[in-house]
């Protein structure tokens, strides 16, 4: 298949906003598409090579790739740069220059392979090989670059760069593309749910796609736990009453303390280990520890756990802020961060263990597993939890659990399986109410920015956040926040950001205001507040509470917490927002 007619439906669903069109566009894609290409395809369009824990980046710098154009297709680097510069986007820019350009190129296409869809992938799977930064490595990612750009047509060499520099930006999120795959290849949207069953367990969207391609739904329903692929995380809805949690969960359920750490996923077969964050990325380098402890502390060779890693004062053993633990993602000397900021490995699910999977065992039948295999001592522990009853009970543990440096209590249900990738009523976290406050942080994803004046000029002075709406897979704004920075965290925002920024609002961002930039939903960051109003600029739970108003959050500030470790989609939820709204102590009049 050649590259040419991936890169017109890229180009299609570009130049669209609405979900539907995204999805029949890839629909139609993927009904047309050679089965042994259904997986590469899927990755492309992610702008991506492979699962993110297979932890593959093509990582080239824009220089490179504009020193390779200018190979490639001999227009000067002056003028690329300009027109750059003048764009805003080195995709799109380049596209135009190779329209209009008349100058030969200065090597020829391979014959018989270039432009193809498999020597395309194949191309950059062998730039994202090549590793380090010397003259050598460059000037061999360079000759790769300008041979995927030789005699490439504009749309083509648009979406290539993209893919290289990382800016690959359609709207498209996984539920779209379950979506597309479920009518594709099952005929009906209704196997979504079935399809995305095969995703939770294997966290791999090309390989899904492969199966349900060449085997339909008989394939896919041959999807199982495996270690070293990991699971997509359950997550928690949010009460804000000892009273709420009751009404949902009933009257005997378990409390956990709630730990400020780093989630994550521990797998283990005879001897070999291996981590993953909540976002699924491999991140075993910043935790040698865990991986020398964990075979020690398990009375089983292959298991698939979840912990909370959690940074400690080593002298007084007191918890310590998950801030503490960012230290540790560092590329080198991560053995000097190791000791710097020590940590307590604190066990609360097992998902796999000996060869069975755990995943449809009730909460408190996972636990009692959990306590006959774990060896707990100073570094591997079991999270304290206790079976509440009543209102009294679960303050109690509320009150032990703060005292003990925790965030809140994790309230689960007893029987409740465990339910990969989806948020519901069966997990609920309770965190102490602060007065004036929310009684809660909410986890936003940063959408947009206005310029700053003053000592924030040249920066983001105030930045746009959002929601997610997980029943439409959008994020609507929620508020403008623009306190809580300092000096440090406003570089930190442009360097982050700036790789980010789109010349188009993202189809799935949801808000009528025009921020100065706009970003691709990806950074998540920890934002408190006084209270949440009706809104008529905001977008978050939209004619929820009151036709035509959402919900804005009054007086927001930045807590100080990036939180990485967070996928957009893990953000907090419209829901959630509708919840805390409904528990203020003082609801405004104006509901009607």
């Amino acid at each position: 298949m050649k590259f040419s007619v991936l890169a017109e439906t890229f180009e299609k669903m570009e130049k669209t906003t609405k979900r539907l069109e995204l999805t029949d566009h890839l629909v139609d894609f993927f009904k047309n598409t050679p089965l042994d290409l259904v997986s590469k395809v899927v990755y492309l369009i992610q702008g991506k090579l492979g699962p993110d824990y297979e932890g593959i980046e093509i990582g080239v710098a824009e220089k490179i790739v504009i020193k390779a154009v200018h190979r490639s297709t001999a227009i000067e680097v002056k003028r690329i740069e300009e027109a750059y510069r003048k764009d805003g986007d080195l995709g799109h820019a380049v596209s135009k220059l190779i329209e209009q350009k008349t100058q030969t190129t200065l090597f020829d296409a391979v014959e018989g392979q270039s432009q193809t869809v498999e020597w395309v992938y194949d191309t950059l799977f062998k730039i994202a090989e090549l590793a380090g930064s010397g003259k050598n490595v460059v000037d061999k990612k360079m000759n790769y670059i300008a041979s995927l750009l030789n005699n490439v047509d504009s749309i083509s060499g648009k979406f290539i760069i993209k893919i290289l520099i990382g800016t690959m930006r359609l709207g498209v999120a996984d539920n779209t593309i379950l979506d597309a795959l479920a009518i594709a290849y099952t005929g009906s949207k209704d196997n979504r749910e079935k399809i995305e069953n095969a995703y939770n367990v294997s966290s791999d969207l090309g390989k899904v796609a492969k199966v349900a391609a060449k085997d339909g739904l008989e394939g896919i329903k041959q999807f199982k736990v495996i270690v070293f692929d990991p699971i997509r995380p359950m997550l928690a809805d949010r009460v804000k009453s000892e009273k709420e949690a009751i009404e949902k969960l009933g009257k005997k359920f378990a409390a956990e303390f709630k730990l400020d750490g780093e989630r994550v996923q521990i797998h283990l077969e005879n001897g070999r280990v291996d981590l993953f964050s909540r976002r699924l990325e491999n991140i075993r380098s910043y935790y040698p520890d865990i991986v020398e402890n964990i075979p020690k502390s398990l009375k089983i060779q292959n298991a698939i756990l979840e912990a909370e890693a959690v940074a400690i004062n080593e002298d007084t053993g007191e918890f310590l802020p998950f801030q503490e633990l960012m230290h540790r993602r560092r590329k080198y000397n991560v053995d000097k961060a190791v000791l710097q900021y020590p940590i307590t490995l604190n066990f609360f699910d097992i998902l796999y263990a000996d060869g069975k999977s755990c995943l449809n065992l009730g909460y408190e039948e996972r636990r009692k597993l959990l306590t006959k295999i774990l060896v707990e001592d100073n570094f591997s522990k079991i999270i304290p939890q206790k079976v509440v009853t009543n209102e009294n009970e679960i303050e109690d543990f509320l009150e032990n659990s703060i005292n003990s440096g925790c965030e809140g209590l994790m309230l689960k249900d007893l029987q409740s399986p465990y339910r990969a990738g989806a948020r519901g009523s069966n997990w609920l976290k309770l965190k102490r109410e602060y007065r004036n406050e929310l009684g809660d942080s909410l986890d936003l994803v940063v959408i947009g920015a206005f310029f700053g004046k003053g000592r924030r000029t040249g920066k983001y002075g105030t930045l746009l956040v959002a929601t997610y709406n997980d029943d439409e897979d959008t994020f609507p704004s929620i508020c403008k926040v623009g306190t809580g920075f300092t000096d440090e965290n406003l570089d930190q925002f442009y360097q982050i950001l700036s790789n980010k920024v789109t010349l188009k609002k993202n189809p799935r961002i949801i808000s009528d205001m025009e921020a100065d930039i706009w970003f691709d939903p990806e950074l998540v960051i920890e934002i408190v507040a006084s209270e949440i109003t009706l809104s008529p600029i905001h977008k978050t739970a939209q004619s929820t509470i009151r036709k035509g108003s959402g919900l804005a959050l009054r007086f927001p500030k930045f807590t100080g917490k990036i939180r990485m470790e967070k996928s957009p989609e893990n953000a907090s939820t419209d829901q959630e927002v509708i919840a805390l709204y409904k528990g203020q102590t003082k609801i405004t009049r104006e509901i009607d």
